[in-house]
């Protein structure tokens, strides 16, 4: 069987030899014989029928070897990523040492593989943790604030020959110059004042205008090229329309809802409102989860991928690579990647699975956030490779859920709340984590510890496989008894089972 073996260069770097016995390696250097041989022409052979010599003969045996040499280094090297529990973080740097080029060659084919990967994450249990959020209540206003929203839905607009105030509906033409240069306008655009869903200043611009009138003001150009630069805003009122809304009685609960009378109507409001409070309480915990995390785990960044990311951001903003643009978000760009880290690793403990209908979910909010067409926003996704990180982002956010299911939430009152009635229940296919498992190197000894000092049966008992990485065990077993072998075999075979392990404690 393929061997591999880790070794830790930097608590986020690691050099993986990967050693392939010649019978693993000699079916790929077949298949690259049949493959080269379909593409060549050779007097007197059909191609894809050339024999072996012939074609050695032809183009050298070296030809041959090396494209199963890059066809196969892959497939070798994520073996050794899955066998050793590796997650790589970066691009890969690749050594061949040894390649049994020769025919009568039966060497091992060995490489080495230098990569940044993610380090040893140590994530508290969540049981453990308390959060505290504020207390909520319901009052009158805000059931009639509810009420009023569901009013104005079914309101009717009156023009109105008047000055315009608070909360009237403006129709407006609107320009935006920056150093006298026209860079933005619109025209018949419908506004209600008080809104604030239009530029800095505009409501306090527009009150007190009447149909017909033009007024100036500056503000903060919102997007664009000019984003951030002061601009003068010139915006003519084309007409002035005030919100008349239908009386709150029973006839009104029997056109906007199911129910018959203005109270059943206000009562389930009330619910409603009570409802999304919960759910800002939840989520306030859930922020707050992941704060306590951020602050408890402590782990290092691979300064590759720190770089790497740091170099995308500037090149996406079209800045060069010095520009000192870069130190300002440096900090941020660290913060998330440590969370990005963080959360795979929770996702990975509880085995998150997002299924096709809640990514398809997300996507469609994403799409609403950007103010896209959701099949557009899906389409571009998909042509970009964006899928991937999209469903990245919802896995990592259901981790985070997942982990508050666990927390105990309690309100400023001392009420603790009832988290899965607001999120639900765990999906089919979650588990809840061994926290005290963790970590795992603490409980493996390295093989220049075994090789030192080789431990009692007594520290013997104590280890535990299904705690360490497979060349942890791997080195534990090499120096301990046949006796403390077996043991590890079978208790390996009944937890976690790992196939190439099994084999290799075997052999």
């Amino acid at each position: 069987p393929v061997k591999s073996s880790v070794e830790i260069l930097e608590p986020t770097k690691v050099k993986v030899t990967i050693e392939v016995p010649f019978e693993e390696f000699q079916p790929a250097i077949d298949r690259s014989a049949k493959e080269i041989g379909k593409q060549i022409n050779i007097p007197g052979f059909r191609k894809g029928h050339i024999p072996s010599r012939v074609l050695e003969a032809q183009i050298g045996r070296g030809a041959i070897v090396e494209d199963a040499v890059n066809n196969s280094l892959d497939g070798y090297y994520s073996e050794a990523v899955k066998d050793n529990e590796l997650v790589p973080m970066s691009r890969p740097e690749v050594d061949v040492t040894a390649v049994p080029v020769e025919r009568d060659d039966k060497s091992d084919l060995v490489f080495a593989v230098t990569v940044e990967v993610r380090p040893e994450i140590v994530i508290p249990d969540p049981a453990g943790i308390t959060l505290n959020v504020d207390s909520v209540e319901v009052s009158d206003e805000d059931t009639e604030e509810r009420l009023t929203s569901l009013r104005e839905r079914f309101g009717t607009l009156t023009d109105v020959e008047r000055k315009a105030a608070d909360g009237d509906f403006v129709t407006i033409d609107m320009t935006a110059e920056v150093d006298g240069e026209e860079i933005d306008s619109v025209s018949g655009v419908s506004y209600q004042i008080g809104s604030g869903t239009m530029l800095d200043g505009i409501d306090e611009a527009l009150v007190g205008m009447s149909a017909g009138e033009t007024t100036n003001f500056t503000s903060k150009i919102a997007g664009g090229e000019h984003e951030g630069e002061e601009g003068d805003v010139t915006v003519t009122v084309e007409n002035v329309q005030e919100q008349e809304l239908p009386e709150a009685d029973d006839d009104f609960a029997q056109l906007a809802s199911e129910f018959d009378t203005i109270d059943e109507l206000k009562d389930d409001l009330r619910e409603q409102v009570a409802k999304d409070k919960s759910t800002n309480q939840v989520y306030a915990a859930r922020d707050q989860l992941l704060e306590t995390l951020r602050e408890e785990v402590q782990f290092p960044l691979p300064a590759s991928v720190v770089e790497d990311e740091l170099a995308n951001h500037l090149e996406q903003e079209g800045k060069e690579a010095d520009d000192p643009h870069g130190e300002e978000v440096r900090g941020d760009i660290e913060t998330a990647l440590r969370d990005q880290m963080m959360l795979d690793k929770l996702s990975e403990m509880f085995k998150v699975q997002p299924d096709q209908n809640e990514l398809f979910s997300f996507m469609m909010e994403q799409a609403q956030a950007y103010g896209m067409d959701p099949n557009q926003f899906i389409q571009a996704a998909a042509q970009t490779n964006q899928i991937g990180a999209f469903a990245g982002e919802l896995t990592r956010g259901k981790a985070l859920i997942s982990a508050l299911r666990l927390a105990k939430v309690v309100d400023s009152e001392g009420n603790e709340l009832d988290v899965t009635a607001v999120v639900g229940e765990a999906p089919e296919g979650e588990e809840t984590p061994d926290f005290s498992a963790q970590p795992a190197k603490a409980a493996a000894p390295t093989a220049q510890t075994a090789e030192k000092d080789a431990p009692s049966s007594e520290a013997a008992e104590l280890f535990d496989p299904s705690t360490a990485k497979v060349n942890e065990v791997l080195d534990y077993a090499a120096s301990v008894d046949e006796a403390e072998r077996t043991r590890i075999l079978e208790a390996e075979k009944a937890g976690k089972a790992r196939k190439s392990l099994i084999a290799k404690l075997e052999a």
